[in-house]
């Protein structure tokens, strides 16, 4: 057995004995009430899952699309397993690190926490969906390329995703608007590249140059 697996073992070890301390729990419980309630305020909440399963029609993308299998499968899930639209990333599985980060009804929501039984007639948008038709890059998408920032890249859709429905609500930002505002990690820690793409981004929708 060689030293790399040797390591890995060890660290699967170490993850697997850690403890979670009732802090944590609390804080945790108190994010997935949050997350909740909003789906709720959206109106994404219209059924409860662990119904029985039902033909569910949603557009991913401009696109009719339909599932009929378990109502309280992940969002995620759904597309990376069977429509494999794998560009969205399963990160935490929690609702908080923001890599499965999508769009439903215009709204950035952690598809890894959505049920599918929440998205019945929804809008969906992907970043596989993000550019235009005319396959003109979305100024977001532009901004990132121009500053350089992804490194490892894993989580950067859901980043792209997050700063899309950001800039319709802070059109020209401050620095403070987006540290507040954008909560998804960058394991790499990319924040300051983010933060100047941000402003860049901004500035390319406001005057609509696209490449």
């Amino acid at each position: 057995m060689g030293k790399a697996d040797l390591a890995r073992r060890k660290f699967r070890r170490e993850r697997g004995n850690r403890k979670v301390h009732s802090s944590q729990l609390k804080n945790r419980s108190a994010h997935f009430s949050e997350r909740f309630d909003s789906l709720v305020h959206l109106g994404l909440y219209s059924q409860l899952p662990g119904a029985p399963c039902h033909m569910l029609s949603f557009t991913i993308n401009q696109e009719v699309t339909t599932f009929d299998g378990d109502e309280t499968t992940p969002l995620l899930w759904v597309l990376r397993d069977h429509l494999d639209m794998t560009g969205t990333k399963y990160g935490c599985g929690i609702g908080l690190c923001g890599a499965c980060t999508v769009h439903i009804n215009g709204v950035a929501q952690r598809s890894c926490v959505v049920p599918m039984a929440a998205v019945a007639n929804a809008a969906i948008t992907t970043i596989e969906g993000l550019a235009a038709a005319d396959d003109k890059l979305h100024p977001v998408q532009q901004a990132w390329l121009e500053h350089d920032v992804p490194q490892c890249g894993f989580c950067q859709p859901g980043q792209i995703m997050a700063t899309v429905d950001f800039l319709k609500r802070f059109p020209n930002p401050s620095d403070d608007d987006i540290d507040n505002n954008i909560t998804n990690i960058c394991r790499c820690g990319t924040y300051a590249r983010i933060r100047k793409a941000i402003h860049r981004a901004a500035e390319l929708s406001a005057t609509g140059d696209r490449k």
